[in-house]
Order: C-alpha cells, then structure tokens, then sequence
C-alpha cells in the first residue's frame, strides 16, 4: 500500500533527536499509527499497539515490569496510550533514569487519539520531559503530495499576479479528510462516518470522560453542526441540547479533546485601535466530510443548491487546513478578529516575533472592496508587523487589491505541485 507523507513528518524527527519522549495526539483515524511506523529514522524501532487486548492487559498488571521489559537503545512507540494511564509514573520513571546516564533523547513516542488536556495523569507525570504534537486528517497538499508548507509560503513568498487552471471545490474538500475513504472511493462515506461516530463515542469519549448519555453527544454534535463557523454561545447551544450548562460543559470538552471539534479564540492584543474584541470563539469541526455528514448533506449538492450552507463549509475547510498547516510549524498561533461592532477577519495567523497575516474567506463571486474592510482594520490595529491581508476565494487569479492586500485562490493550499502549463497558466 502507498505511503502518504505527511507535513508532520520531519517536524517529529526533528523533535525526537532532542527531546526524551513524544505524545502525537489527533483523531482516531487519521494516520498516527502509519505516520509513526514510516519515519526516517536511522535507528531501530520497536512498535507497540495498546489495541492488542494482551498487551494492554499485561501493561495494566505490571507496568513497571513492562516498561522495563521494553528495549532500551531502540525507539519504543506505544500506540493508543491513553487505554493505560498506569505507566504514565513508569514512563517518568525510565526518561529521568535514561537522562541520568546521558541517554535521554528520543527515548518514547507515543501516540493517543485523546487530548493531553484529556489525560491529566500523562501531563502531571511527564511535564517538562515531553513534547506535544497533533496530527489531523489530510490536508488538500498532503492528499496531493504538496511538501510545502502554505501558510510559512505566505510569510515568505513576494506575491504577484498569476492565473491558475479551474479546479472542483467539492473534489478538493471531499479528498482532504480522514485517510481510508480518502483512499478509497469504493466506501459509503455515509456508513464509514457512522462507524466512525460510534467507535469515538463508545469508546474514546467513554475512557475520558464521565459520559452517561451517548446519545447526547450525538445530539450535540448535529446542534454544534448548525453553528459551525460562528461565535458559540454555550448558554444558547445547551438550552437546545437540553443539558444543564456544567453536563454541557463536559460533554463539549469530551467532543473537543476527542479532536471532532476545535475553538479558535478571539484576537485580542495591545493596539492603536479604539475599539472593543469580543471574546467569544468561534467554533469548527476537524473534517468538513464529518460535519456535511452531521448535517445529513452532501456536499456536492450543497455547492449547487446551498450557496449559504456552502460558504459555511468552504470557511471550515479553510479553517481546517490552516490548523494542518500550523501544526507543523513551532512559532504559528491562529486566532480570529472581531470588534464589537462586528467587524472581523475569519483567520489571524501571528508568529512569535509578531509578524502577522490576517485571512477573510469569500465564496460567492470576485472579491470587492468590502471584503477587505476587516483586514484593513487588522492591518491598522497590528501595525508594522502586518505582513498580508488575503482574502481566500475559489477563483483562478491572485490580484493585488492595496498595499499589503491580495486575493487568492484557495488552490494556493496545494502550491508544490503546481507547474506551468503551454499557455503559461499554473497547474
């Protein structure tokens, strides 16, 4: 079977040759256990998978004796952590152990499909001694074999004009998702996606949190499924979920650290600006597939018929390979702009030095003056640390439109494979 690269790939590699233990989190499903077994590392590794019912049982009897019993000068990668909080001491144990005699770089990669803020034991027994790093479903580069980086392109590159070929928004959304049915086109994504559901609900959400009513978390994923792209009002959302506002709280932190959904919060930073942010965030789902299946649409249609319902899903698309991209960078935070009186860029990406790039996503028609008021707003309030204001819509053309201003494509996601063509367009 053909391996896919994956962005995370030498970000992980680099990270292990200094650091004595690394937890890759994301989704069920989206490639961990492939991504960790494929690594170019001149070194030996040894492969553990806590889905073996065996060796999670002998782990949970014995997990001092089994972490002994692993190899010491090889790379342990232990598959599905999360399923034995019993070694997390063990494993503090080994790291300081290994560090002592000088041999404490790149000693455990684990993987977990649950957040570290899910697994309080991992984070109090490992702090200072591990990195973090998240791996989502396909990115539209990934799928197409881009090793580029976009949003680090957007820092660098001195853009210009330039046309592309026409390309199908529904085939790149539907392809950037969860590996095995972007793989395979024989599968009913409608069944994967209920086998999908159920597996995270009973069985990752239930080993991380009190959950006593599933079918509640099913509920409050078709609700969340409604907002997505908006600022989320708890209060409103559990009313209609019908939970009191403490279940409510920890039935969304069960969706959010079983990474289905994600928060983005609001930009909010010392400025020139006399003007008030809101603080609420604003809300989406980690694969577009998933939420257009939440929504019981598909998105084919939608982009014919539903201009609306598809504008949600090309923000949250846009949202999605953002987060992809960042989480191969070290110094990338994402964050979104909103005044209080309700001007706002979707997307502000900053850097630790303060460099930043704001991005609006447009659906519907060419860009216009408008659709740059809120990143011309940003730019005032940021100030020389404004890199590029883009307003990303599903054309052919990146056009100037001011001083630091730019519309562009959203094929400018996948830029590595584009090559010219006899009429001098990009492919």
């Amino acid at each position: 079977m053909r391996v896919y690269n994956r962005k995370l790939r030498d970000f992980i590699e680099t990270t292990l040759a200094t650091r004595p233990l690394v937890y890759l989190n994301g989704p069920r499903q989206c490639g961990k256990s492939t991504l960790v077994q494929n690594l170019g590392l001149k070194r030996e590794t040894n492969y553990i998978s806590f889905d073996s019912s065996l060796i999670l049982a002998a782990a949970k009897a014995d997990p001092a004796n089994f972490i002994q019993s692993l190899p010491g000068d090889a790379l342990n990668i232990i598959d599905e952590v999360q399923m034995a909080p019993e070694i997390y001491p063990c494993l503090k144990i080994s790291v300081d152990e290994n560090r002592a005699r000088d041999k404490g770089k790149g000693l455990y990669l684990l993987t977990g499909s649950a957040n570290l803020l899910a697994l309080p034991r991992l984070a109090e027994a490992l702090v200072g001694r591990m990195s973090v790093l998240t791996l989502l479903p396909f990115s539209s580069g990934e799928i197409r074999q881009s090793s580029c980086n976009f949003i680090e392109n957007l820092f660098q590159d001195k853009l210009e004009y330039r046309r592309y070929t026409s390309w199908d928004l529904p085939d790149i959304i539907g392809n950037s998702t969860f590996p095995e049915p972007a793989l395979n086109s024989d599968i009913n994504r409608t069944q994967w996606f209920d086998d999908y559901l159920t597996t995270v609900v009973q069985r990752d959400v239930q080993s991380i949190a009190d959950i006593r009513n599933p079918v509640k978390i099913i509920m409050l994923l078709s609700v969340l499924a409604l907002r997505a792209g908006g600022l989320l009002n708890n209060s409103a959302v559990a009313r209609e979920t019908g939970l009191d506002i403490k279940t409510y709280d920890r039935y969304k932190g069960a969706v959010t650290n079983t990474f289905l959904v994600f928060e983005l919060p609001s930009w909010s930073k010392p400025n020139r600006l006399n003007k008030r942010f809101t603080k609420a965030s604003k809300l989406y789902f980690n694969d577009t597939n998933l939420l257009s299946y939440l929504m019981r649409r598909d998105i084919r249609d939608i982009y014919r018929n539903d201009r609306i319902t598809m504008g949600r899903l090309f923000e949250n698309f846009i949202a999605t390979e953002i987060m992809k991209n960042a989480a191969s960078l070290t110094d990338a935070s994402v964050s979104h702009f909103r005044t209080s009186d309700n001007k706002e860029v979707d997307f502000v990406i900053e850097r630790t030095n303060g460099d930043t790039i704001g991005i609006e996503v447009k659906l519907d028609g060419s860009p216009d003056a408008h659709d740059f008021y809120g990143l011309k707003l940003l730019k005032e309030a940021v100030g020389g640390h404004f890199k590029k204001g883009i307003v990303m819509y599903p054309g052919s053309e990146i056009v100037p439109w001011g001083e630091d201003l730019w519309a562009v494509p959203a094929c400018y996601l996948w830029p590595s494979v584009l090559k010219k063509n006899a009429k001098g367009d990009r492919l």
